[in-house]
């Protein structure tokens, strides 16, 4: 169970749940693939974990691209 960050907080970082989870599965593929942890002394070791840490902390966002 992640305790932090509350999906409360990191929901509010997207426009919906499925961006949310598109955008921490991405950037968690990106640390599995060894592209370094923006968050220094994280205390974890899970991709997930430190993907939805960046997200919370605002140092992963995305633009939509207009159609």
């Amino acid at each position: 169970m992640m305790l932090y960050p509350a999906i409360d907080e990191i929901k509010q970082k997207a426009d919906s749940k499925y961006t949310l989870a598109i955008l921490t599965a991405k950037r968690a593929r990106d640390i599995i693939d060894g592209k370094p942890v923006l968050i220094e002394g994280a205390d974890t070791e899970n991709p997930v974990s430190e993907a939805a840490n960046e997200i919370a902390e605002d140092l992963i966002t995305y633009k939509r691209e207009e159609e």
